[in-house]
């Protein structure tokens, strides 16, 4: 009944699905899978876009001149917006941006704001299911915007096919985004307020640096003077951008390339986070008897090898019960 929502384009349904993601329950990844093999392989392919940048820089707004641009070409746009967690509630601090309200009686517009769950690169492990999801139903636009951008803030170019780092004119010059170390992983850049003045020393900064950092024949990274706030000036040109990008990633392989890389950095991230809990039931389960000596070391990574050890007899033992008809039968009961 679920996946008949889901694909009807249920709006409510597309919400429980994310949260199911979001606490990880059983069964999500087969139906992802299971709405992913039902795609014909003529339907468009979902476009991954990351915008990320300073607090301040407009990253919202811009989101919101794209979103109106996409759907008047006709294209369904999902919009993650990833902020900081509660440490209180485990919630997203800053909830759904008020500043896209605007399309939320759009059926082609979805609007999720998902916490970063205490990752330093900004995006979650859940982050990177629903883009999954949204993929799997068709989704032509999903557009992931991170809390900020810093040295450990680079997580955002591995789950996107597209990264848009926005800067402003108050950002400062060219050898400040080096040390935010962000050059490496912008294929466009926005200089968002351009209307603000310095704007064409940093766009010029900007374009002396990338021409520096990448070599002849590969992607030459744009950088577009724009004003998102009255959502008209250098938002087309952006689009464009996006688009010639993702041409070029189809035609070098790097597409292809990206999207491996992505499934097996997630698949990193969940074999983490099933060990991570596994651990914690293991040591801070309530009423459990005493811990036995190789996991009350003062030796953290001696513990760590015991709780392994322990988690890889647990799924041995798993796997020979499923082997053994008689326990499958007794299970089944």
């Amino acid at each position: 009944m679920e996946k008949e929502r889901l694909l009807a384009g249920d709006t409510r349904a597309l919400a429980r699905a994310i949260s199911a993601i979001e606490m990880r329950r059983p069964g999500t990844g087969d139906l992802i899978e299971e709405l992913a093999s039902g795609r014909s392989g003529t339907d468009s392919p979902t476009q991954i876009i990351g915008l990320t940048g300073p607090p301040g820089s407009g990253k919202s707004t811009l989101a919101d001149g794209l979103t109106e641009l996409w759907r008047t070409a006709g294209r369904r746009v999902a919009i993650l917006a990833v902020d900081p967690n509660s440490p209180f509630t485990g919630g997203a601090i800053l909830g759904d941006r008020v500043r896209m309200q605007r399309h939320a009686l759009d059926r082609g517009v979805f609007i999720r704001s998902m916490g970063s769950r205490g990752h330093l690169g900004g995006v979650s492990l859940a982050t990177r299911g629903t883009v999954r999801l949204l993929s799997a139903l068709g989704w032509e636009m999903v557009l992931v915007e991170t809390v900020g951008v810093g040295q450990s803030e680079l997580e955002i170019c591995e789950i996107a096919d597209s990264v848009v780092v926005v800067t402003t004119p108050a950002a400062g010059d060219g050898v400040q985004v080096i040390k935010a170390g962000i050059t490496e992983i912008a294929d466009l850049f926005a200089v968002n307020k351009a209307d603000l003045p310095g704007v064409d020393r940093v766009v010029r900064e900007l374009r002396d640096l990338v021409r520096t950092h990448r070599e002849e024949g590969v992607w030459q990274v744009p950088v577009i003077p724009t004003v998102g706030a009255n959502g008209a000036a250098g938002v087309q040109e952006l689009a464009a951008a996006l688009d010639q990008h993702r041409i070029h990633l189809v035609s070098s392989g790097a597409q292809a390339a990206r999207a491996e890389r992505r499934l097996q950095d997630e698949v990193v991230e969940l074999v983490g986070a099933y060990a991570a809990d596994f651990a914690r039931q293991l040591l801070s389960a309530p009423g459990r008897e005493p811990l036995p000596e190789e996991l009350r070391s003062a030796n953290p990574e001696r513990v760590a090898e015991a709780v392994l050890r322990r988690l890889a007899a647990e799924e041995s033992k798993m796997g020979a019960a499923d082997r053994d008809p008689e326990v499958s039968d007794r299970r089944s009961q």
